[in-house]
This record gives C-alpha cells, sequence and structure tokens, in this order.
C-alpha cells in the first residue's frame, strides 16, 4: 500500500490499477474499470510554483513536462502525447542538461504556474447570504449567533450581500447605511434577470441599453449600483449585523394544520440572478441556510397541508412523489445558469424534517457546494462546519473558484467521464469515450468551486484493440496522463496546476501478476462505490447488490488462485485480500441499503462520497474500530461484534458519526465515579483516551462528524451495532463470550458471504 500513498502525496492521484490492461478485451475482464481518484488541488510543500506562463505543444496543447523528450542541441521538445516536436521560444535558450527549467525535473510531476500579465486584477471573493426565516425563534437565534461569527472571520476584502427568505424573498440593500432598506419579490414565481434589473432600480436616472448582454461592471452597469447590494466585508460590518440581528420570524400566520409557507427555490433562483447581474464570472458563493422543506413556488418538494407527508424513498420507487421531478428539473435550471456564471451554491440544511436535499442535489454538485446536513442550526455539526469554511488554520478548506478541469492522454485511452463534484463543458475530442458514466462526452470539465479535498472520479476506457499493429506498438508500453487544472487560488489570483503521469501497461494473459502487483484495492473500493451510487441513481430497476457480487465473483475467478471445483483451495494474493471486505461493507453501507434514510439523508451521504479522497471513501464504506482496556494500549480491532466486551471502550469512526461506546463494567464504574477517585487515575486515563482521539478525528475533517458517547445495551448503542458483522447473532449456535452481545439480524455474516464467494469463483 505505502508506494501507492507516495504516489498519491506526490500528485494526488490513487489509480485503482497501477498497472494498466493494455487493450480493451483486457480491460473488460479486469471488472473493475481503469480509473482514479484525483485531488487536483492537494496541498503539497513540495511544489514548485513557477512565475511564468506554461509552454505548450502546439499540436495538442500539452504542457512541456518531465516525459517530454529533449534536444539540446536543436532546442526542440518532444510531445509525449502526440510525438509532435516542438521548437523552444527564446528564452528558453540557455537551457542544457546542467541548466533545466523545473518543469524538466523528473521529481516535480506537479507544478503550477502563477502567471501575472495575462490574468489581470485580483478580483476578490463574493458570499451572498441566503436566510431561511420560517422558523421558531429558537432555531433563528441559533442561526444568527452562527452569521454573526461567520461575518467577523470573512476576508476583508470579500463583497457581501444578503437575501432573506419566507413567504416573500427580500434582498437587502446594505450600501443604504441610513435605515434598513430591502427589494421584496413574491415567492410563487420565478425572478428572471430582465425583472431583477427593471425592479431593483439598477438604471435608475439612466437609459436602459437596448441591445447587448447587460452584466457587471464591465457591461452596462455602474459600480455603484452594484454597490448597493454586494459590499466589502469591512464596510458593511455593522449594517450587516443590525440587520442579521434584527431578523425575525417570518410574519405570515401558519394555520395549524399546515407547514409555513416557505419558498426556498425563488429565493435561490433571485440570489443566482443577482448575482448574474452584479458578478457574472467572477469567485461568488450562494449559501443558502434552510431550515425545513419548500413548500411555495417552483422547487418546492411538498404541499403545506401536514395531511401529506414529505416524499420517501418508496414514493420515489413508485413514483408517486408527484413535485420530484419538477423540482429536479427546476434546480437543474438553476444550476446550469449557476455554471454558466462560475458561480456556487452551498447548502446549509439543518431541521429535524427533510428540507429537499436530494432535489437540490444536483445543483450543488454541479457547482462544486458544500453541503452540511444537521438536526438544528444549535448543533455543533453545523456550527463547527461554518466556522471550519472561514478560519484558516491548518485543516482549512483554502476555498477556490472558477476551476476548469481538462484531461489529455495517450491516443490508446479515452474518457468515459467523471463522477464528482464538476460539470462537463460538452467540449468533444478524440479522447472522449462514447460510453458515457457521469460527466462526460467531454475533455474539459467546468468546477465552479473546489477546494483542497475535492476529489475527482475519472472513469477511461482502453481503446486499442488486439491486431497485428499492437506488436508495433509495444515497443514503447507507457500510458501518458496530464491533467490541467486553470482556477482562481483564495488569494484571488489565477493559476494552473499541471500534473503529468505516466503508468506501465500489460496485455496478454502474461500479465496477471503485474496486474495484480499494481491493483490499489482501496482505490478500487472508492471507484466501485461511486460508480454504484451513480448507477442507483441513473439507471431504472437497477439492483446494486447483484451488480455488485457479480463484479467481485468475476474478479476473484479472474485473480484467484484456485483448483476448479474445489472451494477450500481458493485463496487471493495480499494485494486483493482486502477487497472483499470492502465490498461486503459496501453492500450493507447507507450507500446501497437505503433502508432507515430518507432520500434527503441519501443525497447527502453519496455527495459526500463523491467528493472525498480515497482515505476518507474508504472510511464511508468500512468504518474504523479502535479498542481501549486495561490490558492493551488503544489498538484496531476487526469490525466484528465479537470486538465488544465488558472492560473495553471502543472508537468507531464511520466517517459522519464518531461513536465512543463503553462496556458494561466501564459504563458501571463510570457511573460510580471511579475515576474521579485517588488510586484510579489509570481508569481516568482510559476513558480520556479515546475522547482525545474522537477530537483528533473531528478536527481534520469536515463536515464536522457527528460524536455520539453511548453505552453497552443503551438506545444509542445502535450506532455502532448497525455497523458491525453479525458473526453472532440471535439464531446462532456459538453464544457470545461472556460481557459480549448479540446482533439481532438475519443479515449473513461476512465468514458466511466468503465461503459462498468461493463456492462460486471456483466453479
Amino acid at each position: 500500500m505505502s508506494e501507492f500513498l507516495e504516489l498519491e502525496a506526490q500528485d494526488g492521484i490513487r489509480m485503482a490499477w497501477n498497472v494498466i490492461p493494455g487493450t480493451k478485451q483486457d480491460a473488460t475482464n479486469c471488472v473493475v474499470p481503469v480509473s482514479a481518484i484525483f485531488t487536483p488541488l492537494k496541498p503539497n510543500p513540495a511544489m514548485p510554483v513557477l512565475p511564468y506562463a506554461p509552454l505548450r505543444c502546439r499540436m495538442c496543447r500539452s504542457i512541456l513536462n518531465p516525459f517530454s523528450i529533449v534536444d539540446f542541441v536543436a532546442k526542440i521538445w518532444v510531445c509525449p502525447f502526440c510525438f509532435q516536436r516542438n521548437h523552444f521560444p527564446q528564452h528558453y535558450y540557455s537551457i542544457s542538461e546542467n541548466n533545466l527549467p523545473a518543469e524538466l525535473f523528473p521529481q516535480f510531476t506537479t507544478v503550477e504556474y502563477v502567471s501575472t500579465a495575462e490574468t489581470g486584477p485580483v478580483a476578490p471573493p463574493v458570499f451572498l447570504f441566503v436566510v431561511d426565516t420560517c422558523m421558531i425563534e429558537e432555531e433563528i437565534g441559533y442561526l444568527k449567533s452562527a452569521l454573526a461569527q461567520a461575518i467577523e472571520l470573512l476576508p476583508d476584502q470579500s463583497l457581501v450581500g444578503l437575501i432573506t427568505f419566507g413567504t416573500y424573498v427580500q434582498v437587502h440593500e446594505l450600501g443604504f447605511g441610513l435605515l434598513p432598506k430591502s427589494y421584496v419579490f413574491k415567492g410563487t414565481k420565478e425572478v428572471t434577470k430582465e425583472q431583477i434589473l427593471d425592479q431593483m432600480s439598477f438604471f435608475a436616472g439612466k437609459t436602459k441599453p437596448t441591445s447587448g448582454v447587460i452584466a457587471g461592471a464591465r457591461d452596462g452597469l455602474s459600480t455603484e449600483s452594484i454597490a448597493r447590494f454586494l459590499l466589502p466585508a469591512s464596510e458593511c460590518e455593522f449594517v450587516l449585523n443590525s440587520v442579521i440581528e434584527e431578523l425575525q420570524r417570518d410574519p405570515w400566520p401558519v394555520p395549524a394544520d399546515e407547514r409555513s409557507s416557505r419558498c426556498t427555490g425563488v429565493a435561490l433562483s433571485v440570489a443566482a440572478s443577482l448575482l448574474g447581474v452584479c458578478v457574472p464570472g467572477s469567485g461568488a458563493r450562494i449559501m443558502a441556510f434552510v431550515g425545513g422543506p419548500s413548500t411555495e413556488g417552483p422547487g418546492s418538494i411538498v404541499s403545506k397541508s401536514l395531511s401529506e407527508p414529505i416524499r420517501s424513498h418508496k414514493d420515489l420507487d413508485k413514483s408517486s412523489a408527484p413535485l420530484y421531478n419538477k423540482a429536479v428539473k427546476f434546480y437543474e435550471d438553476i444550476s446550469k445558469q449557476l455554471v454558466n456564471q462560475g458561480h456556487v451554491l452551498d447548502l446549509f440544511a439543518c431541521a429535524l424534517d427533510q428540507v429537499g436535499v436530494a432535489e437540490m442535489k444536483v445543483a450543488v454538485e454541479r457547482t462544486g457546494g458544500i453541503v452540511v446536513l444537521a438536526e438544528s442550526f444549535g448543533h455543533s455539526v453545523f456550527k463547527d462546519s461554518l466556522r471550519r469554511i472561514f478560519q484558516s488554520s491548518d485543516n482549512d478548506l483554502d476555498l477556490s473558484f472558477n476551476g476548469i478541469f481538462e484531461i489529455n492522454c495517450s491516443k490508446d485511452i479515452k474518457i468515459q467521464g467523471i463522477i464528482g463534484p464538476c460539470t462537463s463543458m460538452e467540449k468533444k475530442s478524440p479522447l472522449s469515450s462514447d460510453t458515457v458514466v457521469g460527466q462526460g462526452n467531454t475533455s474539459a470539465w467546468k468546477m465552479c468551486g473546489l477546494d483542497r479535498k475535492t476529489s475527482l472520479c475519472l472513469i477511461f476506457d482502453i481503446a486499442k484493440k488486439d491486431g497485428p499493429d499492437s506488436i508495433g506498438q509495444s515497443a514503447n508500453n507507457q500510458f501518458y496522463f496530464q491533467f490541467l487544472t486553470y482556477y482562481q487560488h483564495h488569494e484571488g489570483q489565477m493559476r494552473l496546476r499541471a500534473t503529468t503521469l505516466s503508468r506501465k501497461w500489460v496485455a496478454g494473459s502474461g500479465g496477471v501478476e503485474e496486474l495484480i502487483a499494481g491493483f490499489d484495492q482501496e482505490a478500487a473500493a472508492a471507484v466501485m462505490a461511486r460508480l454504484v451510487s451513480f448507477k442507483i441513481e441513473a439507471e431504472v430497476d437497477f439492483d446494486p447488490i447483484r451488480w455488485l457480487d457479480r463484479a467481485l465473483i468475476s474478479l476473484c475467478s479472474k485473480f484467484g488462485d484456485y483448483h476448479k471445483e474445489t472451494p477450500s483451495s481458493f485463496s487471493l494474493s495480499p494485494r486483493l485480500s482486502i477487497f472483499p471486505q470492502f465490498i461486503f461493507n459496501l453492500r450493507r453501507s447507507q450507500f446501497v441499503q437505503v433502508f432507515n434514510n430518507s432520500p434527503d439523508e441519501t443525497a447527502y451521504f453519496t455527495m459526500m462520497l463523491n467528493r472525498e479522497n480515497v482515505a476518507n471513501a474508504v472510511v464511508m464504506i468500512q468504518p474504523s474500530l479502535i479498542s481501549y482496556s486495561f490490558q492493551s494500549g488503544p489498538e484496531p480491532v476487526l469490525l466484528d461484534v465479537t470486538a465488544i466486551a465488558a472492560d473495553r471502550i471502543l472508537l468507531l469512526d464511520s466517517y459522519f458519526t464518531v461513536v465512543i461506546f463503553h462496556g458494561v463494567t466501564i459504563a458501571e464504574w463510570r457511573k460510580a465515579g471511579y475515576q474521579d477517585q485517588e488510586g484510579h487515575e489509570a481508569f481516568a486515563q482510559l476513558l480520556q483516551a479515546p475522547k482525545e482521539e474522537a477530537d483528533a478525528i473531528i478536527k481534520e475533517r469536515f463536515p464536522v462528524p457527528r460524536l455520539v458517547v453511548c453505552d453497552q445495551h443503551g438506545s444509542q448503542a445502535r450506532f455502532l451495532l448497525a455497523k458491525l458483522n453479525p458473526s453472532v447473532t440471535y439464531n446462532s449456535d456459538n453464544p457470545p463470550p461472556p460481557g459480549g452481545d448479540i446482533l439481532f439480524t438475519d443479515d449473513v455474516s461476512f465468514q458466511v458471504f466468503m465461503g459462498h464467494l468461493q463456492r462460486l469463483a471456483v466453479q
């Protein structure tokens, strides 16, 4: 594993196959697609930042890199992608074997270019807060204090705006400091850019241009008219704070048998159009704080009557959620508008009920937005996550904007698409495969919002056929990839990060050993998880469990060692041995089993899976379990019900929740207060150790996970029990060890699962 981690530290990439199957047929036989999980802005202290423009190949536009072949005498370099010979420009003429520019150093496969001349002035980031007021006073109080904190942490030069909504939408004119003033829009119908220009008096006292696009200070708007709604944080802090302090609950009366009338869709549409009019093309985020379901206007997810429940998974499966498709279509249109403008939608959904994350998912994911789901605005999951966005610390997000991601690769590889927070720019090229997965049909993607953790899953297609010409090609058995990320850095200037890598390919039956040696089972599990959750959404009547089982059986029968028809002889190389366990846990995870989760929660889990790197995705699929006891220090234990013991504390990290679970005896001692008595310092330390570890996990994770502290046989113990392998259940013959536990479930255990797998793989 360690060599894969080193490659990730250097280039931010993990590939499922690090030795690539060389032909189309070989790739199909390998079951797990040729794929990569790539973190474009992964922090890398060793990466050089170059203060000049990159040198591009004049045929394929790829950038000079360590794999280019350089002729120092003739001052020519050969592009490894299209084999075009390029002359070096004048300022590279002092180049020689002992005098290389940084981008040709073999260790600098990832470099970043900051060229100041082309990029123009530094643009300040824009934050537009869209705040729901249809909530109880207590929730509004929590939200006010969180917003006041966030405003203090905003960078001084950033522009800020505020929209509040309930039955109506109010756009606050922060630039008018004498008294609070706002423009009000009706919550029942969509608002276009034209209406915003007319009704918000952008052309008061001036004639409106009759033709052309009116957008921003460049095209027809005066900076004064924009500065009424979007002001530098340092200038409007007082006005903004006073407006937020005086926020009241939505004044419209709500009958006892109805939901509040909340026009979330119109509020977001007004926000998108306002940004489109004022600051098109510059880095801006709409931060929506929503405290309940949308019931008014376009994008509503449920009627006002409380007798109608909010849609569940069952309703969606039976197509009996009448508003669902209309709402998704509405948010798809908003996402297209935002992508066009280069703006991001972030969603903070804090309510005990669903708020419509499932419908808004498309707009948040395509614009690369952040999503936080919590039970209340007073919950630490929301408060700490919001603070983490703006706070600068070692674990901060470094929000970047307006990214464009491009791929170049050797001609025998095509790209099917990307699963992750981005949008296809529909730039068809010879690299685009006919099979489309996720955002495909292109070789360039728009990433309106990205941060140092955003990770994309790239699915490749091997286009090379077996044939007489394939022998001639085998002289150079390297495939090359180049990933270019052009983005607005959090300090404001535009940058270009280029990562170039090469991977060896093997063809035919002789390469099986090499394929196994280059198999990264963690990356493969993360790719399969993204693929299966994509297929669940995209394909009708898709059976995820059957698909995963078939894939695993095919993989094991291709790469396992066994004698035909003898299951007991079956064994897997260490490179593949944990993969069945990942698939077993993926089948039981919240990505595949939607029972007990609302459509909002499922959408939230999928969005998080689709933006995290391999290490985090693996924790979501297969949580980690650490045991603390007097007998030994903290040690990882199997994710199994047999790990529970009366005198143990278990720490479960399932990414979204962190659980500290006390065995019966430990819980009794704790309730008796032994940890506070003299002579029991060791017990106090034992109780403290998992808390410290949990704090460390929470500190570096975004969104902040929920912390659950529970005791054996307590009601909250379900958070742990639901994740454990049921090796001892209520109807098994072997009783649990004394002080242990059993699970009340009919799910098969991992041991039974492996038995079946071995029997089917050797057929």
